[in-house]
Order: C-alpha cells, then sequence, then structure tokens
C-alpha cells in the first residue's frame, strides 16, 4: 500500500510567504488577510496567521524544509522564530487575480483615507478620491498589497507634500478644548504650545481652558503631556475636525 512521505502535505487555498536565505528558500503557508494584521501588530497569535506550523521549501507540493537547513540559514533552532522572520521579511506570493483585486482594494482604501485626512490648503476644501488616486500615479507611489492601508495613506500623504506633488495637500486638524488647574497652566504652557499649531480662544481665571488646533498626530502627545504633568487634573477633548 503506497503511504504518503511523512515531510510532504498537502495544502489548499492557501496564501504563501517565501524568503530565500543561506542560498535556500524557505516558505509558510498562511491564511492571506492575516499575514498584513501580523505585521502591523493586529494579530500576534501564529496559529491564527499560519495553516499549518511548518517550514517549507515549496508549499503547492508539500515539501518541508529539513530542520537543520532552517536552523544553519536563520541561526536558530526554534522553529517559531524562523516563522515570525520569514512572515515579517518574506514575500507574500499571491496570484495574478487575487493581486489585482486586492491591490484595487487598497487603493480605494488609500484614497479615501487620505481625502479624509487632508485639504487642499488653498480652498479648504477635501480632494476626491479620483484626484488624489490620478496624483498617486504621478507621483509613482507603488501599493504594497501586504501593507496595511491606513500606514500607505500617511506614507502617500508626506509623498504629496513633496515638492514636486501635482496636488496640494494639508493635514485636517483637529480642535480641541484643553482645561487645567491655572497653577498647572502657568508652569507648562509653553510645552503645551510647542504641540499647539493655532489657538482659538483662550481663558485664564481657577482654571485654564484654550480651544486649538492641532495636527492630529499630535493628540496622543499632548494628552500624556497634559495628563502626566497636572497628575490627572487636566483635560484634553476632541472637538472634531477643524474646517481650515
Amino acid at each position: 500500500m503506497w503511504k504518503q512521505p511523512g515531510t510532504q502535505i498537502k495544502l489548499t487555498n492557501v496564501s504563501i510567504v517565501r524568503i530565500k536565505k543561506g542560498g535556500k528558500r524557505f516558505e509558510i503557508a498562511c491564511y492571506q488577510n492575516k499575514v498584513s494584521e501580523f505585521r502591523s501588530g493586529v494579530e500576534t497569535d501564529l496559529s491564527e496567521v499560519l495553516q499549518i506550523e511548518q517550514v517549507f521549501t515549496n508549499v503547492p507540493k508539500g515539501l518541508v524544509a529539513k530542520k537543520e537547513d532552517w536552523v544553519k540559514a536563520f541561526n536558530t533552532d526554534d522553529m517559531n522564530k524562523v516563522i515570525e522572520e520569514i512572515l515579517r521579511k518574506g514575500d507574500l506570493q499571491i496570484n495574478n487575480l487575487e493581486r489585482t483585486h486586492q491591490l484595487g482594494n487598497i487603493t480605494r482604501e488609500i484614497c479615501t483615507l487620505v481625502s479624509e485626512m487632508t485639504l487642499d490648503p488653498t480652498t479648504g476644501h477635501k480632494h476626491t478620491t479620483g484626484m488624489i488616486e490620478k496624483a498617486m500615479a504621478e507621483v509613482n507611489f507603488v501599493i504594497k498589497a501586504d501593507k496595511p492601508g491606513k500606514a500607505q495613506a500617511l506614507e502617500l500623504i508626506r509623498k504629496l507634500q513633496g515638492p514636486d506633488s501635482p496636488l496640494q495637500v494639508q493635514r485636517v486638524r483637529m480642535r480641541v478644548r484643553i482645561t487645567m488647574p491655572s497653577k498647572d497652566a502657568k508652569r507648562i504652557k509653553e510645552k503645551v504650545m510647542a504641540e499647539v499649531d493655532e489657538v482659538e480662544e483662550e481663558d485664564m481665571g481657577a482654571e485654564w481652558e484654550a480651544i486649538v488646533k492641532i495636527n492630529p498626530s499630535a493628540f496622543r502627545t499632548l494628552t500624556d503631556l497634559v495628563n502626566d504633568e497636572t497628575k490627572g487634573k487636566g483635560r484634553v477633548e476632541s472637538m472634531g475636525s477643524a474646517s481650515s
């Protein structure tokens, strides 16, 4: 009776992450949607990412890599560490139809995010997703199928803010209300204002209150600063997006 070799495992409907190291090819079999989640830190459980916890030389043929080969190439006998390195540094292999569909979805996601997060500084209006997609092509922005859309949107914004950009973009600013005891404000106001783009209103009484505009990326820094310096007596509250 014929028996399937112990080093051969058949898998179907699988996405492959591949890396070449030490002159040899190593592959792992994954659930496609989980690879980007692992790389962005959303998913940390390898068992949720992998179809099977094994290192292969060829996933479609079910050929398992020899332990001595991956130990030598990765300089560790811990298979999980090897798998994690392949996941982080390897190339995600998907067929052309899947790639076209996935890139289309990610392109739409990126353009929508950029439209929401920016505006035209000359008009104060948002750019359409069509304008952003056209500009994306003009600056030769390369979309990556295995990288989260938000990270790529932020990267595209930085590129569109460059001197050769065909589109003028400015990050939409947040309006926030900052309140704290006046004695704390007198001590840390200079530090707080270093994170602020524009002051709309300011009032100093028993309590200091200011309504300001900030870059969204400064919100966490500002919140932590006020909370730490006032020992929880100060507050930073979002009032939504600023119109300009």
